[in-house]
């Protein structure tokens, strides 16, 4: 399906005429666990009830310890403590910003912006663009209001992301683009967090330029983000982007995979060693090895990769749907598939589509054609 989705969209066609026999069934939608509270919350009008109600100064160092805490639960995908920590946490937040003190107002927009970051990223894997876009728009207004453009920076980023998992991949290109030329200013006067920023919008630029099939932008924008990556160096996670060498390969590994290079993905998924990233990143790195596996047809290699996700994250595996389609397609190139193929779909709500292997085997030389 991936594959036929990618034609027809170069041929600006529905996929129903690449496959107009094929009884192509949708995976099974279940809502992950944390997304219809999150929904909810940012639905509530938390700003008016702050601004028109009567409140005590805020207690800053225990909201301080909540933002920190809900990054954790973040990183770790966990979503459901996640969105039970939030739906306190917001409403607290907004308060805050209304009745602290003048000289912690900046403050406490910031963590009101770092905040909703935190809003953004779990909605943008569980597929849930629009509620994310939300969460960001509130982030960069909070963080403008604390006069912090680093800040304003990172919730560009989060937008890129958001505009990623939604198919955007011109406004994606769009918003990183210009956030990572604003940056260079600061890049210049060697602002390594600056240089951060700008190195994890750049690689954002990659990923969107690879999603376009623009094979020479892509791998330009890794060489480019490898040299800012280099003059940051490891150990560091400078807005939660966790921006260093390591993770410049990983985005290598995903580029190459959206670009049909699986054996460029593979050579270079070899040599890194993502232990010293978070679960979030190393799940994301397990999942585009799955794909690379997928497109050498390797399928007990792509179930493995999958498994290894769904034990670092099994609540962010089971929230995307990207997964689920990749099981799909796995299915779909497997027939008859292994029980341990049906069994991850059956955990994981993938069906198979029906689709003839000559079909799926034309839609490959189309894509190499067009390539």
């Amino acid at each position: 399906m991936t594959v036929l989705e990618k034609v027809a969209e170069v041929l600006e066609v529905p996929v129903a005429e690449l496959a107009a026999e094929a009884p192509i069934v949708a995976s099974a939608s279940v809502e992950p666990p944390g997304a219809g509270c999150l929904r909810l919350m940012l639905s509530a009008a938390h700003s008016l009830k702050a601004l028109l109600g009567q409140h005590e100064p805020p207690d800053v160092p225990a909201l301080r310890a909540q933002v920190e805490q809900a990054w954790e639960l973040t990183h770790q995908s966990n979503y459901a403590d996640l969105s039970e920590l939030l739906a306190e946490l917001v409403p607290a937040l907004e308060t805050a910003v209304r009745s602290a003190p003048e000289p912690e107002r900046l403050e406490m927009f910031r963590l009101l912006a770092r905040m909703y970051h935190t809003c953004s990223a779990p909605l943008a894997n569980m597929g849930e663009p629009e509620t994310a876009w939300i969460a960001v728009d509130r982030a960069v207004v909070a963080a403008e209001r604390a006069e912090d453009p680093l800040l304003m920076a990172a919730g560009e980023f989060r937008l890129s992301v958001v505009f990623l998992g939604a198919r955007h991949y011109e406004q994606a290109a769009q918003v990183s683009g210009s956030a990572a030329d604003a940056l260079q200013p600061l890049t210049d006067t060697g602002d390594v967090q600056a240089v951060a920023l700008r190195g994890a919008l750049t690689l954002q630029r990659a990923v969107a330029a690879a999603r376009a099939n623009r094979d020479e932008d892509s791998y330009e924008f890794i060489r480019q983000a490898r040299e800012m990556a280099a003059e940051v160096g490891e150990g560091r996670n400078d807005y939660n982007t966790e921006f260093g060498p390591t993770n410049v390969d990983l985005h290598e590994v995903a580029v190459a995979v959206d670009l049909g290079d699986a054996g460029v993905a593979l050579r270079t998924a070899a040599r890194v060693d993502a232990s010293s990233l978070s679960s979030e990143r190393q799940t994301r790195f397990c999942l585009d090895l799955a794909r690379a596996h997928a497109q050498r047809r390797q399928i007990g290699d792509a179930v493995a990769a999958v498994r290894a996700a769904q034990k670092l994250s099994p609540e962010m595996v089971g929230a995307m749907p990207a997964v689920k389609q990749l099981v799909t397609d796995l299915l779909t190139i497997s027939q008859p598939s292994g029980k341990e193929l049906r069994a991850l779909a059956a955990e994981l709500g993938g069906t198979t589509c029906g689709l003839v292997p000559e079909v799926l085997d034309g839609a490959s030389r189309m894509i190499s054609t067009m390539k």
